[in-house]
């Protein structure tokens, strides 16, 4: 049995003009999530996201918290072996979620009231656009 991948023209489309990255390059090793710093506190794990858009998913993946909780540290990156930029994929959809909703996700105030890691801070403040 073969499994065909559906092809999400639009949101795909968008996501690449923006990130640059091809999500079909993705074999899923799952060396990204294994690697991943705030892989316990998201709700899918970077090679889930990666596979519900490759299977054509995306509402599930617009409304996840990982490609908010995305550090953006590029270990996911490092250590992809096919040389999948995930960092620059989650920022791809953060920044067509922003572009398409007009508001931010984080707020300071939520960032002071949540214990996260520092690098879920670091991360959150370059997500914040107002």
């Amino acid at each position: 049995m073969r499994l065909v991948l559906k092809k999400n023209d639009g949101l795909l489309k968008k996501i690449k003009a923006i990130s640059g990255e091809d999500i079909y390059a993705c074999y899923q090793c799952g060396m990204c999530s294994a690697g991943c710093p705030m892989g316990q506190e998201m709700d899918l794990l970077p090679n889930q996201v990666i596979r519900l858009l490759q299977i054509g998913a995306e509402r599930q993946v617009l409304h996840c918290r990982t490609v908010w909780l995305c550090a953006s540290c590029f270990t996911c990156t490092a250590r992809c072996p096919k040389g999948v930029n995930l960092a620059r994929l989650m920022e791809g959809v953060r920044l067509f979620l922003l572009r398409t909703q007009k508001e931010d996700h984080f707020s300071p105030q939520q960032m002071v009231k949540e214990p996260l890691p520092p690098i879920a801070l670091i991360g959150a403040l370059r997500k914040f656009t107002t």
